[in-house]
């Protein structure tokens, strides 16, 4: 179980370093570094499904595909779901967004208890309860303050549940489904870098070294991801999963990006909630650990 913790906050890290490094990478534009990681994170997710036996997945649905072709539609749809959200990832820090989308990393714990709660019936415990109600007194200042959240902080705190209702809908719910969904980012991802500044890489030749370093952490962070994944409890990982939210405010701040006099009021009682919902999940981790011990 320490090598699935281990795992599970290097990736986190990764993430925030790629987060932090996509601001080294100017001249280029968003567009062209998720471009990049894209074209440079596929072939290595390949090499590992191959080398783990997961490639059996993507063959399941390829199968799938020559039975009923109409599912490529909904597939699609589903690839740019996550498509915009990787995108948001390496676009934010160049345009001082980071914060932005940070907090929609913290509420999308929150929003993804509420999406089970419409979506699937699922019934919210009473510390779940507690953490919704802390949420919404952040929301309601944000609403008050402003009239309405970021549009990068909305896209990630409601765009992720969508995307999974439909992966799990569609049955790709699994890493042959994140597989397919990333290959088929490929065309928009070359588009992206054929058409964006063909001076940017004369301009700073030390992009040629750069970019490659952006695909290896890419790569890094998704295989310690999904390996910490299959290591550990999955209420462990959904704990571990706070870690890295955490971290992108720190780059957001390393950034130069600051929260606000009037912002605490939003930020403060929605990472209460996460709080509560952490100490939620350590309660039912211990629980289990007695119940196993007593087996």
């Amino acid at each position: 179980m320490s090598k699935g913790i281990v795992l599970s906050v290097l990736a986190s890290f990764l993430f925030a370093v790629m987060y932090f490094y996509t601001s080294l990478l100017k001249p280029l534009s968003g567009e062209e570094i998720f471009g990049w990681r894209m074209l440079l994170t596929v072939p290595c997710a390949t090499l590992f499904m191959l080398s783990s036996g997961d490639w059996r997945l993507v063959k399941e649905i390829a199968k799938r595909l020559r039975h009923s072709p109409v599912l490529l539609i909904s597939m699609l749809f589903s690839s740019f779901l996550l498509g915009v959200q990787l995108w948001l990832f390496m676009w934010a820090p160049l345009h001082g967004r980071s914060m932005d989308v940070s907090l929609g990393y913290f509420l999308l714990p929150l929003t993804m208890i509420i999406t089970g709660r419409i979506a699937y019936g699922e019934h919210l415990s009473r510390l779940q309860t507690i953490a919704a109600c802390c949420a919404v007194v952040g929301v309601l200042n944000e609403l008050y303050r402003v009239g309405s959240f970021s549009w990068e902080t909305l896209l990630v705190a409601l765009g992720y549940p969508i995307y999974f209702i439909l992966r799990r809908r569609l049955g790709t719910d699994n890493l042959g489904g994140l597989w397919c969904d990333m290959a088929l980012m490929l065309p928009v991802s070359l588009w992206f870098i054929v058409n964006g500044d063909p001076s940017a890489l004369a301009r700073s030749p030390a992009l040629y070294g750069l970019i490659p370093i952006l695909g290896m952490i890419s790569a890094s962070a998704l295989c310690s991801y999904i390996i910490a994944s299959r290591l550990l409890p999955f209420s462990l990982f959904g704990l571990l999963s706070y870690v890295e939210p955490v971290l992108l405010v720190g780059v957001a701040l390393l950034l130069g990006e600051s929260i606000h006099r009037d912002e605490w009021m939003t930020y403060l009682p929605i990472w209460f909630a996460v709080l509560v919902l952490v100490f939620e999940g350590s309660k039912h981790l211990l629980a289990q650990r007695r119940r196993n011990l007593n087996q």
